[in-house]
């Protein structure tokens, strides 16, 4: 048996804006066109033709590489980058425009939350259905039942037609059948993030399972230490092009790094083109020492001073600022918010606001980080989420610890010790 299990050439897949695309075409779609016209039935092809436009998008463009058995790779890269339509491609979703692509094995796919479920079949018969799409016997889906139902959490609402179905139920069920069912080669789009976080945990604890088994998976995430964790190879995209293909760490380095150079210390939109939503709109981010001034990297030893200026658009609903923090490898040092503040002055009325966070000093880790903000209404209602917004830097200049070049660990606080001595 061949050692591949996926080999991708010069793959390219051209989108014609503003018009349907090519699909294939169903049973009931040949059958009806059959009767309505059965002259020129025969004469069609088995896709339905694009109308040429001068508006065109290339989503891939001439992707080659090759997957072994067994394997783990990451799909990385910025939004638009090809990395959802390289996965519909690979699960015969989508057909491409130019190139090849040959599998080996079975393929389970999960790319949207509920793809292949009927809404008015119960999860039991959802179960059976993906199943018998997957290629798989009902014994095979006999054995596998109750363990794919125990994993999804929703034994009391097995019979229940999925429609009524949350959101989380919807998913977990769904990465349950194709994480249990087996097939040889699994693709996986960001759709753990619907998940809360004990879900996502169960769920990546599932993947290292399976591909300890010896099961291909292709994984497509934004985040990068999931990617680190899981993933031996990564393959980078942008601008529907391999940007680089190689050892995971070193991918997610050169994302990250692409962020950090287009980040910088500050960021600022017009209100035309400012990030938000109804209620608030964020109108700058900026990181400055403790004299208002941006340089190059900052002291581990210096306090930091983020500041964020953002807009209310409609008065009367609590508003709270959150920062995210994450260290060079995409971990998330934390998230801090501004509830203490608002629990003694809640800020809700109409107007342009500036709030000030200050990360105090001994705490960050030598290292490159980047920043992002999130605007939160009604305590729980994510109005705006930027990721990377700004990216920065800071030195350890203590040089206390020659024996390393950095402390270990993702921050380096300095507490308070006492020691005192007990015996002669």
């Amino acid at each position: 048996m061949s050692e591949v299990a996926i080999r991708v050439e010069n793959l390219s897949k051209l989108y014609h804006l503003g018009v349907e695309q090519a699909r294939y075409k169903t049973l009931r779609d040949t059958l009806a066109q059959a009767m309505t016209a059965p002259l020129r039935w025969f004469k069609s092809s088995p896709c339905e033709p694009q109308v040429p436009l001068s508006g065109h998008l290339w989503a891939l463009k001439g992707v080659s590489f090759q997957v072994n058995r067994g394997e783990v790779i990451g799909i990385i890269g910025p939004n638009g980058a090809g990395k959802s339509t390289l996965l519909k491609i690979l699960s015969r979703i989508t057909r491409p425009t130019e190139g090849s692509v040959d599998i080996y094995g079975r393929v389970g796919s999960l790319l949207e939350v509920g793809t292949g479920f009927h809404p008015e079949l119960t999860g039991r018969e959802n179960i059976y259905l993906n199943g018998a799409i997957l290629g798989m016997k009902k014994a095979e889906i006999d054995r596998k039942f109750y363990e794919i139902v125990a994993f999804a959490e929703v034994e009391k609402f097995i019979d229940t037609p999925v429609k009524h179905y949350s959101s989380g139920m919807y998913v977990r069920l769904a990465f349950a059948i194709a994480a249990h069912l087996e097939p040889e080669i699994l693709l996986v789009d960001e759709v753990l993030a619907v998940g809360d976080a004990g879900f996502q945990k169960k769920c990546l604890g599932k993947m290292e399972n399976v591909a300890q088994g010896g099961r291909t998976i292709l994984f497509v995430s934004h985040n990068m230490g999931i990617i680190s964790t899981l993933c031996e190879r990564a393959l980078l995209l942008r601008d529907g092009r391999i940007d680089f293909i190689g050892p995971a760490p070193k991918a997610v380095s050169a994302y990250l790094a692409s962020f950090r150079e287009a980040a910088g210390l500050t960021k600022e939109w017009r209100f035309e083109e400012a990030p938000g939503g109804k209620r608030a709109k964020v109108k700058s981010v900026s990181i400055a020492d403790a004299k208002d001034i941006q340089k190059p990297y900052f002291s581990t030893t210096e306090p930091l001073f983020v500041t964020v200026e953002y807009w209310i658009l409609h008065g009367n609903v609590p508003v709270n600022i959150n920062l995210w923090l994450f260290d060079e490898q995409d971990h998330c040092i934390c998230v801090v918010g501004n509830y203490k503040e608002t629990r003694v002055k809640p800020i809700s009325e109409r107007g342009l606001y500036r709030s000030r966070c200050i990360i105090p000093e001994n705490l960050l880790n030598s290292g490159r980080h980047t920043l992002g903000v999130e605007i939160v209404t009604n305590l729980s209602d994510i109005e705006v989420r930027i990721l990377h917004c700004i990216a920065f830097e800071t030195v350890d200049d203590h040089r206390i610890h020659s024996a390393y070049s950095k402390w270990a660990g993702i921050i380096k606080p300095e507490f308070d010790w006492q020691s005192r001595k007990l015996s002669p």
